[in-house]
């Protein structure tokens, strides 16, 4: 009887001691898992947030996510959450360096006419300043609104110049739109021909 209790002992403690082995295994699986989604993120959070920071949240709550499941003990859940975290993580930056290229050819585009549209407007208003009547549908009144329209139009196309050196494509291509709405809306009062590209949206 004391003999089949202690087989029974032995084997119960070989059990636990299989299942604290496998426990702790899970563990520092789930753990490393957790540290190696959290890098590859990491890795691509800056990019992400420049050009997709409206994706960036649901993998930050993916991960958190994963750490609280594996705080609360459940390291198979923690485990398997962490591992599916690496494909949305390639996801992001693919989908990052996709907006990125798409920016770099729009501002390529916008680039490439700006600055002739806004030259135009120069030429145009200095023309205009020095005329001694104004053309039909022009008084002076509009014409000053066109000259102010001009230099603040001029001053944020240096602006969105300045973002674009500095690796803010986002923020260049937003101010570059203002700057060439700006410069339409100058141009058709004084009468100009506006570019068919600039009514592009």
């Amino acid at each position: 009887m004391m003999k089949s209790k202690r087989i029974l002992v032995t084997l119960l403690c070989a059990v636990v001691g299989l299942a604290l082995v496998a426990c702790a295994g899970n563990k520092d699986a789930a753990s490393t898992a957790i540290k190696a989604a959290d890098d590859a993120f990491n890795a691509v959070k800056g990019e992400a947030m420049k050009y997709v920071p409206d994706k960036v949240k649901a993998i930050e709550d993916s991960i958190k996510a994963a750490k609280d499941t594996f705080d609360k003990g459940n390291y198979d859940a923690a485990l398997s959450a962490a591992k599916a975290i690496p494909d949305k993580v390639k996801e992001l930056s693919a989908a990052a360096a996709a907006k990125k290229a798409e920016l770099a050819k729009a501002w390529e585009e916008m680039s490439g006419g700006m600055p002739k549209m806004l030259d135009a407007v120069k030429s145009r208003l200095d023309i205009l300043s020095q005329s001694k009547k104004l053309p039909a549908g022009l008084d002076k009144a509009k014409l000053d609104g066109a000259k102010s329209g001009y230099e603040t139009a001029a001053k944020m196309w240096d602006d969105a110049k300045a973002a674009f050196a500095g690796g803010n494509m986002t923020d260049a291509m937003a101010k570059a739109t203002t700057v060439k709405e700006k410069a339409v809306e100058v141009m058709k009062t004084l009468g100009m021909q506006v570019p068919a590209a600039a009514t592009k949206s």
